[in-house]
């Protein structure tokens, strides 16, 4: 999101999934086609005020055809 210039998004360690400053939620029937979150990923994303249950990072989001239609929101920031 951030190569793509959103500039709302800092995603600061770069996809290193090391920051929680890239957090999304996802939407949509294309949703379950991601991978289950990693224990990183859940453990950075329970630092988040804003999590919920369409929480993801969007570094860790690998895009692949089957996601077509996938919508994803940028989280607030704390």
């Amino acid at each position: 999101l951030r190569n793509a210039g959103f500039d709302e998004i800092e995603a600061l360690c770069g996809g290193g999934c090391a920051c929680a400053t890239c957090h999304v939620y996802v939407e949509g029937d294309a949703a379950a086609a991601l991978e289950p979150l990693s224990p990183d990923e859940d453990d950075l994303l329970d630092a988040a005020d804003a999590r919920d249950s369409r929480s993801r990072l969007s570094c860790q989001i690998h895009c692949e055809p089957s996601m077509s239609g996938l919508h994803v929101t940028i989280a607030p920031e704390a």
